[in-house]
């Protein structure tokens, strides 16, 4: 099955965006679960940073798209069962290395 991807410009930003309140909320959420933070999941911050980093790029006009995957895939990739809102990342990974859906072959 091939993941969407997004169809303009303006849906991708949005996607990222939408990741960067995920995984803020993800945060506060595990914050308010978790009394011990001693058990706090180790993926979180860089899973943050790196979606933040990628959030910023666009804001400072510096994002490129690109082959490979995001920095912060192979975290989401082995802690999907964790993150909710894994799927989108999958969709900003694959607009990322496959470009913008701009002929709807998806």
């Amino acid at each position: 099955m091939t993941l969407r991807r997004a169809k303009t410009a303006d849906e991708y930003v949005e996607w990222v965006r939408q990741a960067v309140f995920e995984v803020g909320d993800l945060r506060e959420c595990l914050e308010f679960e978790l009394e011990d933070l001693s058990r706090f999941p180790a993926f979180l911050d860089p899973l943050q940073q790196g979606i933040l980093a990628l959030h910023q790029s666009m804001l400072e006009g510096n994002y490129l798209f690109g082959r490979e995957d995001l920095a912060f895939m192979d975290l989401a990739t082995r802690y999907a069962d964790q993150i909710p809102f894994h799927p989108l990342l999958k969709q900003i990974n694959e607009t990322h290395r496959r470009g913008l859906d701009l002929d709807g072959e998806d």
